[in-house]
């Protein structure tokens, strides 16, 4: 049966919820969402769906590309490849700044010699070489991280019986922005890697003509995507975000670039969770005014209209947020480190644990009046 006929039969969890992972992009970060998903895996908590944006889109596949028994080995062996080699020395010394020292050489390693089964320095670089060609517009090649997708996803499991999968990318051309979705087409490595193609490092990935760079450019987050095309059932979301909008005001440009960052690639998550939020609101007021009306303005049909901007579904959001840690600067995206991917996988299985544990998600009940909203994680680190 084909991905567009079964996923809406799917329950996980018990209570007719779809169980929705929803990963940002962040590179490096994405070990943070590899750990949470080891805790939600031990939980019980099987996804029906995965929305992923740039490493949140491979992380994605992997889970979605393999049986239930294999995916937390496939992530395994996905993240030890990408901080193998030199990468996986560990460091020797205790303390913040050796720590930020440790992460800094290992983040000037990365763009000196490229990531074991991810992306490779481009010789000779791009400005020696003919314009128009893939070599010209892009500091390295993924040609690697292909032969990874192919090693650690089961393409055809994904497509005919995995959960769902939908991953963002912007068409060059236009900047119009683009998800690739296995309700409704055929996924591929070429998508995946389409959605992690992040200029000017990495080269647009060309699908049925047109090219493709990460969806990070527009949006960091799926989120809107599974709000606006889950139809009328009930979701149970994840939002596993590797940026926090909150952090310390800076202190030196280093500073000023690790927190620009971090507001940049966090802010649509909230304003997507405030859009429908307020959704809510509007439809749940304009329902309490269609009953004080006489009978015979009920019908209305603008009233109609904004009584039907409230989704008709129960949704429930749980954020699980990589927060700052002291010895991170604004290099942590692409410091691929074996210290720092354990670190980070650690805080994801640390986070998910808190939260499913925690008395307030124990204690929760599907409502239709609002959109419900856990951030039940741990705040500083």
């Amino acid at each position: 049966m084909s991905r567009k006929c079964d996923w809406h039969n799917m329950h996980s969890n018990g209570s007719g919820e779809l169980v929705v992972l929803v990963f940002q992009g962040g590179g490096a970060l994405g070990a943070y969402q590899a750990g949470a998903f080891e805790a939600m895996d031990a939980a019980g908590m099987a996804p029906d769906w995965l929305a992923g944006i740039s490493i949140g889109s491979i992380n994605a596949a992997i889970i979605a590309g393999n049986r239930p028994h294999d995916r937390l080995n496939r992530l395994h062996g996905f993240w030890n490849r990408v901080s193998s080699g030199p990468l996986a020395m560990m460091p020797v010394l205790p303390g913040v700044p050796y720590r930020k020292f440790f992460n800094e050489v290992a983040a000037v390693g990365v763009m000196n010699t490229g990531v074991p089964g991810f992306f490779t320095p481009r010789f000779p670089p791009a400005a020696m070489m003919p314009e128009g060609g893939v070599a010209a517009t892009s500091h390295y090649s993924t040609a690697p991280l292909r032969d990874s997708l192919l090693e650690f996803v089961d393409f055809e499991y994904l497509n005919t019986e995995g959960p769902r999968l939908s991953i963002g990318a912007v068409e060059v051309a236009t900047g119009n922005f683009r998800y690739f979705d296995s309700a409704k087409m055929k996924i591929g490595p070429e998508h995946v890697m389409a959605s992690s193609a992040l200029p000017p490092g990495f080269a647009a990935v060309t699908i049925n003509g047109k090219q493709y760079w990460d969806g990070g450019l527009v949006s960091n987050t799926p989120l809107q995507y599974v709000l606006e095309d889950a139809e009328d059932r009930d979701l149970c979301i994840f939002q596993v975000d590797l940026f926090s909008a909150r952090g310390a005001v800076p202190r030196n440009l280093s500073d000023v670039a690790h927190r620009e960052k971090d507001i940049r690639f966090s802010s649509r998550t909230r304003l997507t969770t405030d859009r429908f939020r307020e959704k809510h609101r509007i439809g749940a007021a304009a329902a309490r005014l269609r009953d004080k009306l006489p009978e015979a303005l009920r019908d209305d049909p603008d009233l109609a209209f904004l009584t039907a901007v409230a989704p008709a579904r129960a949704v429930t959001l749980v954020h699980l947020i990589q927060r700052q840690v002291a010895s991170e600067t604004q290099s942590k995206y692409y410091e691929f480190s074996r210290a720092s991917v354990l670190d980070r996988w650690a805080v994801g299985v640390a986070d998910a644990r808190l939260s499913l544990g925690h008395k307030d998600w124990q204690g929760r009940a599907k409502s239709r009046d609002h959109l419900q909203v856990f951030d039940l994680g741990r705040k500083d680190l």
